[in-house]
């Protein structure tokens, strides 16, 4: 993992400032830098009037180039991965940078520093997130935002946005380019901030736009083949050993596919009990490419009828400091382990070959797309204050604009723009420290290329269907978990299908709702937590008066009512905000806190 922070002066900023903002910056690593401080080296580069300061905990690396890459005239941080990374050295010399940003391979940020002067760029998803913020006397951009808060409030204490919060209580994460500090904002993709000459601009591309779904079969595939070729190009040159962590479901079996195509050595691992149905469709999968699989189950009481889960206090602590309260304790992020040089992958933003949010979208209607633009902004909107969804409207506006003429686009670009570019963003910070990420599905051309096909069509899931029969034909008929492919599913049968329907059944289906009959197969606690979770849940709530800027107590009571919560997503997403605005983050891990037991329900 490596992060950066970029500070420029102001015209009028005064002597000795940047020495200051520099012996400040490397006195919080053990703050902004979710790893153990021994293990983090530092680099900077000063100029003129401004200064470039980069950390990593990866330690000596053949394949990667140094933290901080200088000319005499210029230095440049790269976070992520680049395809090619001699596109780093491109990046330091580009004029305009950020054009040649925007056509770079990889999922990457970079801060490129010169004489009183910077740039920032981030790529089509910014999945690498870039923070920025401004003082009276300094410029102040770098890749953690508590890192760039704590830099331009000088010293004193965190101050919290809590009108911005009311997105994170309500999703679990930000639906706007708000963090939950004051005064910082994260840039938007496929965005430039130039400062020169003490002035700050932000230029930002859109997002590509999509033709018309093809025509015939001929024209379809040919599309997917484009598509396909960019995936196969993000893999090619890898030559160690991958670990892909693969499910039943759609994305990391495409991924699987991919690797078996690319000849890329890799092997699997999944997380689940035993029989659960992505612990089984995972199995079938690893013995059909003849890969090894691993399964690693949940921790259990010594009697195995319930699981542990780490106390939700610890829990929170670890994802606010690790995504700087930008994702919900509800979401599994990684776990620190020392970094490794060896290679993960998953399936994870798969959706953006999907459709986006129109992945889940059930009804096509384009009232119902409007409907649901309204409801990502909105959601559970009586449990919040007037304030909190007056808020919430006013970010809703410009996509309910949007969404009148063209809502499935808008949820196509939604998903790129806050669920990859705020959710995943967050959440990835948990592996990129530990190790190296593979992601094809984020890389700039794969993601221009997508969208670039209709996003009705990429919804029906028969563009992800092709390119796992190209890559993989032995995968066909291998059953996957919940619905059936939607194109299949939707889509009336010709009278030449049904013939071959009758000589060829559909392709097998796992139910995810097999609780009922196989006691813990499809069983999760995060969606079926149980009393004893949801009374720990409820007393963090309840008993810290800190939220009522934000929700209705008298709601939040009344969700809370039952003795098991109806609405675990949300109790996480208030228990983790509260949590934070109580003091819990910044600052030193809570102690003394026993794991609780969760139930597994019997059959």
């Amino acid at each position: 993992m490596r992060v950066f922070l970029a500070v420029v002066s102001k015209v009028t900023a005064p002597t000795g400032l940047l020495d200051q903002v520099i012996r400040h910056a490397e006195s919080l690593v053990d703050q902004f830098f979710p790893v153990p401080p021994d293990t983090v080296a530092a680099v900077r580069r000063r100029f003129p009037g401004a200064v470039l300061l980069g950390w990593g905990n990866e330690g000596e690396s053949g394949t990667r180039p140094p933290l901080i890459m200088e000319t005499d005239a210029r230095a440049i941080g790269v976070t992520g991965t680049l395809l090619d990374w001699s596109t780093a050295r491109d990046l330091l010399d580009a004029s305009p940078m950020g054009d040649a940003a925007h056509r770079a391979r990889g999922c990457f940020a970079a801060l490129r520093v010169g004489p009183g002067e910077m740039t920032a760029v981030t790529d089509m998803t910014r999945a690498c997130g870039i923070f920025h913020a401004e003082t009276p006397e300094l410029h102040v951009v770098g890749t953690r935002a508590l890192l760039v808060h704590l830099i331009a409030r000088g010293g004193r204490p965190v101050r919290w946005d809590v009108p911005a919060l009311q997105s994170m209580a309500r999703q679990g994460y930000f639906l706007s380019d708000e963090t939950p500090f004051e005064g910082v904002r994260a840039l938007p993709p496929a965005t430039t901030l130039e400062i020169r000459d003490g002035i700050r601009t932000v230029t930002s591309a859109p997002l590509p736009g999509s033709g018309p779904a093809p025509a015939s079969r001929r024209a379809g595939r040919g599309a997917i083949e484009e598509l396909a070729e960019a995936l196969l190009q993000t893999v090619r040159p890898l030559t160690d050993q991958v670990n892909l962590a693969l499910t039943g479901g759609r994305d990391s079996r495409l991924m699987a596919a991919l690797l078996h195509a690319a000849e890329v050595p890799f092997r699997v691992t999944t997380n689940g009990l035993d029989d659960h149905p992505d612990v089984v469709i995972a199995r079938q999968i690893a013995a059909k490419l003849g890969v090894e699989h691993t399964v690693i189950p949940p921790k259990r009481t010594e009697q195995r009828d319930a699981v542990l889960v780490e106390h939700p206090l610890r829990r929170t602590f670890e994802v606010l400091r690790t995504c700087e309260g930008m994702t919900s304790a509800y979401e599994s992020i990684v776990e620190y382990l020392p970094y490794s040089s060896r290679l993960t992958m998953s399936g994870q933003s798969g959706e953006i070959l999907r459709g986006g949010f129109l992945y889940s979208q059930g009804n096509p209607d384009p009232k119902a797309m409007r409907r649901r633009v309204d409801a990502f902004f909105l959601k559970d909107e009586r449990l919040f204050t007037e304030e909190a969804n007056a808020h919430a409207r006013d970010l809703a506006a410009p996509w309910q604009e949007r969404a009148a003429a063209d809502p499935a686009r808008v949820l196509d670009h939604m998903y790129v723009t806050y669920r990859v570019g705020r959710w995943h963003a967050a959440a990835r910070a948990g592996s990129l420290r530990r190790g190296d990420a593979v992601q094809p599905f984020l890389d700039n051309r794969v993601v221009a290329a997508a969208l670039a096909l209709d996003p009705m069509w990429r919804r029906s899931e028969e563009v992800v269907h092709e390119l796992i029969g190209m890559f993989a034909p032995r995968l066909r008929r291998i059953p996957i978990e919940g619905a059936d492919w939607r194109f299949r599913a939707e889509r009336e049968p010709s009278r030449w299908e049904s013939l071959r329907g009758r000589r060829r059944p559909p392709a097998p289906v796992v139910e995810k709702g097999a609780v009922a009959k196989k006691g813990a197969a499809g069983w999760n606690w995060r969606t079926s937590p149980g009393e004893r979770l949801t009374a720990v849940l409820r007393e963090g709530v309840l008993d810290r008066d800190v939220l009522w800027d934000i929700v209705r107590k008298d709601a939040v009571e009344e969700l809370f009512a039952a003795p098991t919560v109806k609405q675990p997503a949300l109790a996480w997403n208030l228990y983790t905000v509260g949590a934070m605005l109580s003091g819990l983050y910044p600052g030193n891990a809570p102690d003394d806190l026993d794991p609780v037991e969760v139930l597994i329900p019997r059959g």
